[in-house]
């Protein structure tokens, strides 16, 4: 692989301290689950632990850097043409419930632009990264998104609630920032999803770009209620078709 800049190596020093909490807290998930007062409070208590040691290793090595993270909201320091975008656990109701599949995502914006995104998995020990014009990486290997063209072979991962669905909870992987990352390796061939946030998908975003996918316009100074298309750029044009009522 190429070699990595100083603010991404950074990202990836950061994830990997915080991912120690993360996975020793999920560790004791199980026993909350029976217990009266239940995982609720533990959980955020694991989210704010980890958004502090990402924000304190970033702010160590990039003092001047603004924030925008899901817990402690915006930062602004002295430079605000370069932000941290976080999300400590994205995946969190995973995460309460005891499942195995939720990130850590962190993103750089610079001048209106992500150029840096990781995507870190700690129990499967899993690191999705890219940086702009530099390719997308899955554990230091080269990915691209698949290509399929045929939409009826195609796996997609759809979030939030659709039309005449049964009203169970809007969930679905639960995991927005994994499944831009199954995108952008090839694993998903597409994923939609309304209302999102910044932090749940501003690493996706330049992960699916660098490794080939399409994704739709983005303002990166809207906070939340974020929709989102990305796909392999053979199947994007069927695959908005068949999202189109929704």
């Amino acid at each position: 692989m190429n070699s990595i800049s100083a603010n991404l190596n950074v990202m990836i020093k950061a994830s990997e301290k915080a991912s120690k909490i993360l996975i020793r807290d999920f560790g004791e998930i199980e026993k909350l689950q029976v217990s009266k007062k239940g995982p609720a409070d533990f959980v955020t208590n694991s989210d704010l632990k980890v958004e502090t040691i990402i924000m304190e290793e970033l702010e160590k090595a990039r003092p001047t850097y603004s924030f925008i993270s899901e817990e402690k909201g915006t930062k602004n320091n002295k430079d605000n043409n370069n932000t941290w975008i976080i999300d400590p656990i994205d995946g969190t109701v995973n995460f309460l419930h005891g499942v195995p599949h939720f990130a850590i995502s962190i993103a750089l914006r610079s001048n209106n632009e992500i150029i840096s995104g990781l995507i870190y998995d700690p129990i499967k020990n899993e690191i999705f990264f890219a940086e702009k014009n530099s390719g997308a990486f899955f554990n230091n290997q080269r990915i691209r998104v698949s290509n399929k063209n045929n939409i009826q072979d195609c796996l997609f991962a759809i979030g939030g609630k659709l039309k005449g669905e049964p009203s169970f909870p809007n969930r679905k992987t639960g995991c927005a920032a994994l499944d831009l990352a199954y995108v952008a390796s090839g694993r998903y061939d597409g994923y939609f999803q309304k209302d999102l946030n910044l932090w749940d998908i501003a690493a996706g975003v330049i992960l699916v770009k660098e490794a080939g996918g399409i994704i739709n316009d983005i303002d990166l100074n809207n906070l939340e209620n974020i929709n989102i298309i990305a796909s392999n750029p053979n199947i994007n044009t069927k695959f908005q078709e068949k999202l189109y009522n929704f």
